[in-house]
């Protein structure tokens, strides 16, 4: 098991303000649905047309908010995004209406997504020369965080009763005011001086707008685990319920375990490719495993979903790994935060269109659909080292001229 805390510095502080976070994360992604449907008294279908709303919403905020972290400074403008999370999330408890609950969702997603943007810009600065494996901690990090989080709010769920929801909704906003507080802490990073040419120039690269889709596509794998595979169990095979905790709980240790590990050996643009190219087939296997489920015993299904949750979560590994690699490595130091933004916009749309595509394809298709997702997910992997290579060769060197001056004046030397 590694060592999640790093050791004393600037690393350790964003490690702790991300660990707070993400336990506030975990009490919202175990209980906050809930909470809507339950507490508040929202019909579940209106719950889930208005967490689509706030996903599409948030899909273009990354970009902008990337951009200002670059040329303002990303510490203060990541510590607003935080700020801003905490108090919309703290509005979930004034959310009366389907509108109410649309804007303080929206608010409190678009925050989520812009957050992560204006967080690369301080991962590439203080990850030393290898900002992945940094990257790659702080998902070790994040999984026990949220571990922690939907073990508390197993709690609340337990209750069920109002007072308790909105303990865990105002749980979840002091967490993120937390996360922010934790980061004045953290040595303020100088704004990049911006270059010459287009001001969004990552919405113009095009090799790097193509990986973003591949990588949105492949990013459709989160959903195995937490929409497709619970409704498989109940819905077509004879394998106990208490197997979808079982499952989550292998692939939390396993990825609390072995991300670093994974994440040191790609250690180039290529590599990464070809982790893309394995993750595909591991997703291809676990997808025909878990097809293969339905109908068999209760002893021999549960077997075989197991053994696809360990396949998968390799996958997983090998995938984050890749995306960790590629988005970092071909973004251009000066343009951290709007080049991340626009990566994660694939991550955003397999949130929002990812569950509708399994349920249709592995659900409402049944065995054929699970196929179909694995050869997705396989050509997908195919496809990701061409993009690779053409976005490599696509890499110029910024003119001398472009430069700010600090950079001209350092190549002179």
């Amino acid at each position: 098991m590694p060592r999640l805390m790093p050791d004393p510095g600037p690393r350790r502080v964003i490690a702790a303000s991300n660990f707070v976070y993400t336990v506030g994360s975990g009490l919202y992604l175990t209980a906050g649905v809930l909470y809507f449907t339950e507490a508040v008294h929202l019909p579940a279908a209106l719950v889930g047309l208005g967490l689509g709303i706030a996903g599409v919403v948030s899909l273009a905020v990354g970009i902008g908010v990337g951009h200002l972290a670059d040329r303002y400074g990303a510490r203060g403008v990541y510590a607003i995004t935080l700020v801003v999370q905490a108090l919309a999330t703290a509005g979930f408890v004034l959310a009366d209406s389907f509108w109410s609950f649309v804007l303080a969702v929206g608010t409190a997603t678009g925050a989520k997504a812009a957050g992560l943007a204006a967080r690369s810009p301080l991962i590439r600065h203080y990850g030393g020369d290898r900002p992945q494996e940094f990257r790659a901690h702080l998902r070790a990090v994040t999984n026990v965080g949220i571990s922690l989080g939907a073990l508390l709010a197993g709690w609340a769920v337990q209750v069920g009763t109002l007072p308790a929801y909105r303990l865990l909704v105002i749980g979840n906003a002091v967490a993120f005011a937390a996360s922010a507080a934790i980061l004045t802490h953290l040595p303020p990073v100088a704004p990049v001086p911006a270059v010459g040419g287009p001001r969004w120039i990552a919405l113009r690269d095009r090799p790097y707008l193509l990986l973003t889709a591949l990588d949105g596509i492949m990013a459709v794998q989160f959903k195995v685990l937490t929409v497709a595979i619970p409704l498989w169990l109940v819905t077509a095979t004879t394998a106990p319920r208490w197997l979808i905790s079982g499952t989550m709980l292998v692939n939390t240790l396993l990825v609390v375990a072995f991300q670093m590990r994974a994440s040191r050996g790609i250690v180039s643009p290529a590599a990464g490719g070809a982790a893309y190219r394995r993750a595909g087939v591991a997703f291809l296997v676990s997808c025909s495993l878990i097809s293969l489920s339905a109908g068999i015993p209760a002893w021999a299904a549960a077997a075989l979903l197991t053994t696809a949750m360990v396949i998968h979560t390799i996958g997983e590994l090998w995938h984050s790994a890749a995306g960790f690699e590629v988005s970092f490595a071909l973004a251009p130091r000066h343009a951290t935060g709007q080049y991340l933004g626009v990566f994660g916009l694939g991550a955003g749309l397999a949130e929002a269109l990812g569950p509708a595509l399994l349920i249709s394809l592995c659900i409402g298709w049944g065995r054929p659909g699970w196929y179909v997702v694995g050869a997705l997910f396989a050509v997908t992997g195919l496809a990701t080292p061409l993009a690779v290579g053409w976005a490599q060769r696509r890499q110029q060197p910024l003119p001398k001229d472009s430069l700010p001056r600090a950079a001209r004046k350092g190549a002179a030397v």
